[in-house]
């Protein structure tokens, strides 16, 4: 999955669970001061993309989360550490 795809469904979790607007979801927006989301709401979006990441889903890799952009940095990455351990690569 690219990046903007990862982006496309973090977008759609983010309208569909919480209730955001879509023009308020971009790269750069901050979750908390922007969209809104806090601490309860960022463990709901990684329990939803817990599945796009499987069994390589690292809570701490969160922490420094800020942005929507962060969120598809951190997610992207653990799908690839995800694939190369599935793949032994």
């Amino acid at each position: 999955m690219t990046k903007e795809q990862l982006y496309q469904r973090i977008s759609a979790i983010l309208r569909d669970t919480f209730g955001i607007e879509a023009e308020r979801i971009r790269l750069d927006a901050k979750l908390g001061e922007d969209l809104d989301i806090d601490s309860i709401d960022a463990v709901d979006l990684i329990v939803q993309l817990k599945p796009l990441i499987g069994s390589s889903l690292k809570p701490e890799a969160f922490k420094s989360v800020r942005t929507v952009s962060d969120v598809v940095d951190a997610v992207h990455g653990m799908m690839q550490t995800g694939h190369e351990a599935s793949t032994g690569s």
